[in-house]
């Protein structure tokens, strides 16, 4: 009986930690300073700009610890995060189509680093986005990072 209790509490862990690494948020002010530390005392590391997609990894009073596309772990003030769901372009290219088959027609093509806003998820291997110029279609979710 206690084997089953300690299998189904690491099962529901497991799981706790799969809901958790799936909180995506973004970056909601011109530039914000990542730290190595929940604190303005810590060492800065970097900048980063609005509308960049973060997971968020662990809360603590007033910070978020965040990944980043390139799997880089820093400290951000959660005030400067939105719930705003945006997508990074990781691919050298990327193409925005009209629906989520590969040989719909392309809509917009982007270049690596490129934010779009998340709207949903589509068929398999595909999410529907926004650029900020208003194309709305479908990219290839291998292609960006943020899902």
């Amino acid at each position: 009986m206690n084997i089953r209790r300690t299998l189904a509490s690491l099962f529901l862990l497991g799981i706790a930690g799969t809901a958790a690494a799936l909180d995506y948020r973004s970056v909601d002010v011109p530039a914000a300073v990542l730290y190595d530390a929940p604190s303005q005392k810590g060492k800065k590391l970097y900048l980063i700009k609005a509308q960049t997609p973060v997971e968020v990894v662990v809360r603590l009073d007033g910070w978020l610890k965040v990944r980043d596309a390139e799997g880089t772990l820093a400290w951000i003030e959660s005030r400067q995060v939105s719930e705003r769901r945006m997508l990074v372009v990781t691919a050298p290219k990327a193409e925005i189509r009209q629906s989520d088959k590969p040989e719909s027609a392309v809509v917009t093509e982007l270049d690596k680093w490129v934010a779009v806003e998340f709207i949903e998820t589509a068929s398999p291997g595909w999410a529907k986005v926004r650029h900020r110029d208003g194309a709305t279609g479908y990219i290839r979710s291998a292609q960006v990072w943020g899902l």
